[in-house]
């Protein structure tokens, strides 16, 4: 969106417009719409602007829930906002540590400012954008006696009257994806600056979950965040607001409910077993953080291969780090192997899974043969120096 737009958008009728538009998620529904606002004689910035904030709201529910509908997006500021319950949880890390006032530096869309504000904090909200700072603006107007939102750079703050700072450096790669690691030039600000006001005041810092581990302070606690299956985030907390003994967080959002694995620093794997009656998948939150061997001490197995990140034990266990499967039979990993077990277990319907084999497991599974009316999932994996497959029934 450029400032005609948000200009154009930011009227009555451009509001009102918004608001009566039925949700867009496909380019159809906007083709339509789009017909219907310049037959009806709104100008192309208004059209654009509606149109693309329906859309943008439509995808935007699956971070901010009902909050969704009453709020303004930019594309990269959606791509790179906080979800509402993880931004709920920064807040609460803050009211523990005693702030009550707060720099929000990069705010993007306003997406923590919200959860902050919410908490009863008082919020500096600052960001690069012209576009995104009106944004947030209006995204957080009905916290105005509270936060205070400007549009200029984060190394312009003035940190003088808050206690803390929340820190978003823009990345630049914003909308690739969380798979490569982010290195210092990605940001904006510069990480050096961000790492040097966090050794001076107490911080927060957001960060990509591929961020290079050996570029991260080393007296910080640094948590990493799965939300629902997926890594989300990695923060950085210094000052007042990392925990005494804690270097190394895992939080495990699944759907309301919330649970924190923490360390004094990296875990040690578990010994090396045989395959057991079950194989366990650690989050990917505990993968990152390195608590692998610590869950797999918790659950009394052991790892089924030094360099794979799959705990296997011979009871049934019920672990919010790990998704639990129950083990079938394993077999070579090729596709003439797989098909004949899957046919003599009547399997139609299989999910594919791989960790340390250099596949595609999409197109592996147009290689096999599936008949019948049962379902399994298949686990492609390295152990010790041969490729198996695991047939499994997923746990829970």
């Amino acid at each position: 969106m450029d400032i005609a737009e948000l200009t154009a958008l930011l009227t009555p009728t451009g509001l009102s417009l918004l608001d009566e538009l039925e949700p867009i998620v496909h380019t159809a529904d906007a083709a339509r719409a789009v017909s219907r606002l310049r037959a009806a004689g709104h100008s192309p910035d208004l059209t654009s602007a509606v149109v693309g904030q329906a859309h943008l709201r439509a995808k935007a529910t699956a971070k901010f829930g009902q909050f969704a509908g009453r709020m303004l997006f930019t594309r990269a500021g959606l791509e790179q906002a906080t979800r509402l319950p993880v931004a709920a949880h920064h807040a609460s890390r803050l009211r523990a540590a005693g702030i009550s006032h707060v720099a929000d530096l990069g705010c993007g869309i306003g997406g923590d400012a919200l959860a902050f504000a919410g908490a009863g904090l008082r919020v500096n909200a600052v960001d690069a954008d012209e576009v995104t700072a009106a944004i947030a603006a209006y995204n957080l107007a009905a916290f105005a006696d509270t936060v205070t939102v400007r549009h200029a750079r984060a190394e312009a703050a003035d940190l003088s009257d808050v206690e803390a700072v929340w820190l978003d450096p823009a990345r630049r790669t914003a909308g690739h994806g969380h798979t490569r690691r982010v290195g210092p030039d990605d940001y904006a600000p510069p990480l050096e600056w961000v790492f040097r006001t966090a050794a001076s005041i107490p911080a927060g810092i957001k960060l990509g979950p591929g961020h290079d581990r050996d570029a991260l302070p080393a007296d910080a606690e640094t948590q990493w965040v799965g939300a629902d299956g997926t890594v989300v985030e990695l923060v950085v907390w210094t000052g007042a607001l990392a925990r005494a003994g804690v270097r190394r967080s895992a939080l495990v959002l699944r759907g309301p409910d919330v649970h924190e694995l923490t360390a004094e620093g990296d875990a040690p794997d578990a010994e090396v077993r045989a395959l057991g009656a079950y194989l366990h998948e650690p989050d990917g939150a505990v993968i990152r953080a390195r608590l692998v061997g610590e869950v797999a001490r918790q659950l009394e197995g052991g790892m089924l291969d030094p360099r794979i990140a799959y705990i296997t034990g011979d009871a049934a266990v019920t672990s919010p780090f790990v998704q639990s499967f129950r083990v079938r039979e394993t077999m070579p990993a090729n596709a003439k192997a797989v098909s004949a077990v899957l046919r003599a277990h009547g399997i139609g319907a299989l999910e594919v899974k791989k960790r340390g084999m250099d596949l595609d497991p999409a197109a592996f599974r147009r290689r096999l043969t599936l008949r019948g009316d049962r379902s399994a999932t298949l686990i492609l994996t390295r152990i010790g120096d041969r490729h198996r497959a695991i047939l499994a029934d997923r746990v829970g």
